[in-house]
């Protein structure tokens, strides 16, 4: 695929940071009328990738308010694709984009197919056309295929997903007399009660195209529920605390009761009203340990030192130097890149001002991480000690963000089998302390 063993990967934040990199220079943010912002365009390019129509559909169809920029943004993309090549970086969709590629070489998709008895595919209603495709090229028979979904839950259509991969899923995976693939109905629930499962079933059963199927409860009938209207968020806010203030009066604690938000942001008036009341709560959920900055900056060191192409992350690295601004950054790596990328060349920018003291120690920092022949323990610690200053200078609540950073550094030190649950445990302990 013509990259090299060391490509970096880009999260949704790296990505959106080098699409405004990108408008800057093509001149773009300097328009007469305003253009989309770096994560608006990132939203249009990842949905056309992912949907693999025109740009132009992209436009008419999800983003009507900016097709008029269209001949502008098709040449951000082809910067941005040009960009992540050189720097040998793929975002999230081109993870999809490269393998759905790889995957149309017959031998090699057979070949991939062979080591895996049975392939299965969960919350496939939220799959897009390069998912089904990749699945479609590794076993176009369907043998040894199971996908598990519901169609009644298809939700982002926003993010280029398609309910047709499922409800077409028999037709498509039919077998060779013609009999399509078979389909097994899960109703039984065992989460909630039949009173809200009879509303539920009420609106399901609205839908034109569906499976049918009518959801049966296993913890009884329990009550019904209420629809409620308010005037506004903050009469939403006082209804549901005078209900949690009647609830406790009937003896249910208010650690027993709860409430639902489908984004962690919904909860601010609620938890102004709460905080207004004095009444004690717990908020889960919000901030992932992955997404923190402070963890951000300090794997942005790690990540460079891993791929000395990466800009997003040296970009993020250089700008944690006290006095060190973007166009001293950008000046430092037009000089990086024409040398190579060596890390040899560090010690021959001249750092002005403030970075020239914190320079040296960077400079053995780097070089030190980028040794091919050094060893990889203790990386993480070294980053954190170099870090440490940095972040008491930019940063509030250092004690609790050091304890994230140890903590990854501890984490950095386990088999890689437990490393996964590491992380779980920790967004867990940062979604409680982020309030």
């Amino acid at each position: 695929m013509g990259l090299d063993a060391s490509f970096s990967v880009l999260d949704r934040g790296d990505g959106a940071d080098l699409m405004d990199v990108l408008r800057h220079e093509l001149g773009f943010s300097k328009a007469e009328k305003r253009f989309p912002r770096k994560d608006t365009c990132l939203a249009i390019y990842s949905h056309r990738v992912n949907t693999q129509r025109p740009l132009t559909d992209t436009l008419e169809d999800v983003f009507p308010w900016c097709a008029e920029w269209e001949t502008e943004l098709t040449r951000l993309y082809r910067a941005y694709v040009e960009k992540k090549y050189a720097n040998q970086a793929l975002d999230y969709d081109d993870l999809l984009l490269y393998w759905h590629e790889m995957m149309g070489d017959e031998r090699l998709a057979a070949a991939i197919s062979a080591e895996f008895d049975h392939v299965l595919v969960d919350e496939y209603q939220d799959t897009n056309v390069l998912q089904a495709e990749i699945l479609k090229r590794l076993r176009p028979n369907g043998e040894g295929v199971t996908v598990v979904g519901d169609d009644a839950q298809a939700i982002y259509s926003f993010r280029a997903a398609t309910v047709d991969n499922i409800l077409g899923f028999p037709a498509q995976y039919a077998h060779a007399n013609g009999e399509a693939a078979a389909v097994v109905t899960l109703e039984e629930n065992y989460r909630s009660t039949q009173g809200v499962l009879d509303a539920a079933n009420a609106l399901i059963a609205e839908g034109e195209r569906q499976y049918r199927k009518v959801l049966r409860a296993s913890r009884g009938a329990g009550g019904r529920p209420r629809y409620v209207t308010v005037v506004d968020d903050q009469g939403q806010a006082e209804y549901v605390v005078a209900r949690v203030l009647e609830a406790r009066e009937r003896g249910i604690a208010l650690k027993r009761q709860a409430v639902l938000f489908r984004s962690s942001h919904h909860s601010d008036a609620l938890e102004l009203e709460l905080t207004r009341r004095n009444i004690p709560y717990v908020k889960y959920g919000g901030l992932k340990f992955l997404e923190a900055v402070h963890v951000k900056d300090m794997l942005a060191v790690l990540r460079w030192a891993d791929n000395p192409k990466n800009r997003i992350a040296a970009f993020r690295t250089l700008q944690l130097l006290p006095g060190m601004g973007p166009a001293t950054a950008e000046r430092f790596l037009i000089q990086f890149e024409t040398g190579g990328y060596s890390w040899a060349s560090l010690p021959q920018f001249r750092a002005p001002g403030a970075i020239a003291e914190a320079w040296p120690p960077f400079v053995s920092l780097m070089t030190g991480l980028a040794a091919t022949e050094g060893p990889w323990q203790g990386q993480v610690g070294r980053v954190r000690e170099w870090f440490q200053p940095h972040m008491e200078r930019m940063y509030d609540a250092v004690q609790v963000r050091t304890g994230d950073l140890v903590q990854l550094e501890r984490i950095a030190q386990l088999p890689r089998a437990q490393q996964r649950l590491g992380i779980q445990m920790l967004d867990g302990g940062l979604a409680r302390a982020s309030r």
